[in-house]
């Protein structure tokens, strides 16, 4: 059951992405490093405010969506009542998730699709090579750490 569990969470955070993106990757121009950006921004193909508001507008929408879907996941269908369960189950969709968007979203999907190469930026690399994957997921894994707790403390107290 966790596992379809796992599948169906990584799935919302794809459905998530593409869902905020549309189809202009333009419209995710804030998960692109900051050399892209710049080039974007000298060709005239967007400016930092829209670009900001579309960021906040996305990542408030995301993290709510993404944190009731874990806690329903945990309190609701796994019927989860206790700390130390309910952070162990919240560690591991938060750390799979983790690891779903280094791997799959950004080396697979980022990596071999066309959608998200923005014309006249062709030149910049934008995709995380594996050191950089690596090194970013590391560090959120132990964010992650702290971050289930959280969640974790939301289904007791809430629940």
């Amino acid at each position: 059951m966790i596992v379809l569990q796992l599948i169906l969470f990584c799935a919302l955070f794809a459905l998530m992405v593409k869902v905020g993106v549309g189809n202009n990757a333009l419209n995710g121009l804030y998960f692109y490093p900051k050399p892209v950006q710049e080039k974007v921004y000298e060709l005239g193909l967007t400016d930092r405010e829209t670009i900001a508001r579309k960021r906040k507008r996305f990542m408030t929408a995301f993290f709510a969506v993404m944190a009731a879907a874990l806690i329903l996941i945990i309190r609701v269908w796994n019927g989860v009542h206790s700390f130390l369960p309910a952070y162990l189950q919240a560690l591991l969709f938060l750390e799979v998730m983790n690891w779903y968007d280094g791997i799959v979203i950004d080396r697979l999907w980022v990596g071999h699709s066309r959608f998200w190469i923005i014309p006249g930026t062709e030149e910049i690399p934008f995709v995380q090579t594996w050191p950089q994957v690596l090194k970013k997921r590391g560090i959120l894994t132990l964010i992650w750490i702290a971050g289930a707790a959280i969640a974790a403390g939301i289904i007791v107290l809430l629940f």
